[in-house]
Formats: structure tokens, sequence, C-alpha cells
């Protein structure tokens, strides 16, 4: 390439929508263009910069060693064009657009979802995507817009917020204690059918250090589930001794904490974004709706 000539910007749009899907037929549906138009784009960009940016075979396109610098730069700019085009939506009065928002499995499910009709309702011209998961996903990297972690973040160019404070603790249907009796003691906790999270599983550290000295010393048939919906669901049902995040369960009047001196240590949850969208008034409205009703419940951390 030419010193001092700047790539082309079409180009490089096309390479990005190709490397995204590894098809050049499908990164023309994306971009109305026909297949043999983005091959063309693709050649004289390979051309313009004097390397080979994709293997062809029968399954698709791979990126070169040199593809892949390319496409590093080109999802950057397409990260900072994604912010620059959410700060001028965000300059106008009104709420409207898509706010990417992560968090677990099992506060997404239970606590956040059934709260959400009372957002839209606010704000109807808003747009969730909610991504749960127990994965922590890169914010800075644009995985997502929010987060609400079971932990603070480690990331200096993050703004968090502390929304409130969870413990694990012991939890039995009364249809349960009808049937089997209830646990006074760790020791006749030993001789009932324990519910816990599974151990290989991803989850904050606290719940399982909580309960790894439990199912270690339980004698009777056990029970392990890899997300709390599947845990809150088998206490429900009367399965056995669930340990369950004490949030998950306030207002359900059919389970009872038994053994309340038994809990993890403090879990904090936090409301995390990048500093960049510091300004978003979407992201703002999420939180703020977060914090009331987290308040409305007693829940929210002082």
């Amino acid at each position: 390439m030419e010193r001092g000539k700047n790539m082309d910007w079409d180009k490089l749009r096309v390479f990005h929508a190709v490397a995204e899907v590894g098809s050049l037929t499908h990164a023309g549906e994306t971009l109305h263009l026909s297949q043999s138009a983005v091959s063309r784009q693709i050649r004289a960009l390979e051309e313009e910069i004097g390397a080979t940016l994709f293997h062809r075979h029968a399954r698709g396109l791979l990126l070169t060693e040199q593809g892949e610098l390319l496409y590093h730069a080109t999802r950057e700019m397409a990260r900072q064009l994604e912010t620059a085009a959410a700060r001028i939506k965000d300059s106008k009065d009104d709420i409207f657009g898509e706010l990417r928002v992560t968090t677990t499995i099992g506060f997404g499910t239970m606590w956040l979802s059934p709260r959400l009709a009372k957002l839209f309702a606010r704000y109807p011209e808003l747009k969730l995507d909610l991504n749960l998961t127990e994965a922590v996903l890169n914010l800075p990297m644009r995985e997502a817009d929010v987060a609400i972690r079971m932990k603070e973040p480690s990331q200096a160019d993050l703004i968090r917020r502390r929304l409130m404070t969870v413990r694990m603790r012991f939890y039995v249907s009364r249809a349960y204690i009808a049937a089997h009796g209830e646990p006074r003691s760790p020791e006749e906790l030993r001789e009932h059918r324990l519910v816990g999270y599974s151990p290989g599983a991803p989850q904050v550290a606290a719940g399982a250090e909580f309960l790894a000295p439990f199912l270690a010393e339980n004698r009777k048939s056990r029970m392990t589930v890899n997300n709390y919906f599947g845990l809150y669901k088998a206490a429900l049902n009367g399965l056995g001794v669930c340990a369950l995040p004490d949030y998950l369960t306030r207002g359900e009047e059919s389970l009872v904490n038994v053994l309340p001196e038994l809990h993890s240590a403090d879990i904090p949850v936090y409301f995390v974004y990048p500093t960049e969208l510091r300004r978003s008034k979407r992201v703002a409205v999420f939180r703020d709706f977060v914090l009331e009703e987290l308040e409305a419940e007693g829940l929210l951390a002082g």
C-alpha cells in the first residue's frame, strides 16, 4: 500500500461484515450487496494492503493472521461507532433504543424479569437485550452495556454502584416439614436430603464455600443443580433442604428458612457500566428503576 494512502471505509465495512459471519453470501445479505460485489471489495482491499485476509475453504472463510489484525482494528472501530451512536441518541429527551443488560440466570429470571413490565410501562420505546449467564461479559469491549454482578468488578474503567447484599441460606417447603420434620441443628441437617448448587458449575466463591462442608457431611440422598431457578423449584416442590440466595425467597410463604444462624458470607451485588456510558439516559433510567425496586422491597444497600 502506498505511504500516506488511507484505506477505503467502504471496503473496511465490507471486510468487517465478512469477518463477523465468515461468509460472502451472508455478509452480502446484511449489507444488501450481491456476493460478487462483496467478493470484489475484499479482493480490492487485499490488493490495496498487499496481504491475503481470508483462507477460503468448503465451510466458509477463515481469517489469516493479517486478517485477524485488521479485524481487531475494525471491531474496535465498530465499538466506538456504537458508542458514538448511543451518545447521540441519548442526547435527545425521549428514552428509546436498545440497552444490553447482562446478569446471572437466577437474578435475571427470578428477580429482574418479573418487574420489567413496570419499566416498559414508563418507557414503551425502550428495547432490552437481556443476556442471562454466569459468565462475566467484557463491558469495556461492549459485550453488554450494563451488568448486575455478584461481585465488585476489578477493572478501573467501570462505574459501579452497590445494590444490595445477598446471603446463601437453607430453605425447605412447609410440605416437606410436614412430611419429614424440620432440622434443628447442623447434625440433624445431615439426615435430610440436601439440594444445592453444582460444585463444578460457575458460581460466587462465598456460595460454594458455604455449601461445600454440608455436601461433604451429608449422609442422606442429595441433589445438585447448575442454576438457582432449578434450586428454587426444587425447594417449592419439597425435594429437600435447599441452599438459596435469600433475595429469591422474600414473600414466598411456602418456604421456611431453617437453621437461620447458618448462612454464607456477604455477597455484594453491583450495578456496573463503562465510564463512556456515564451520560447515557437509557443506562440512567434502568439504574434508577432497579434502585427503586430494591428500595421498595427493603433490599437496597445503604
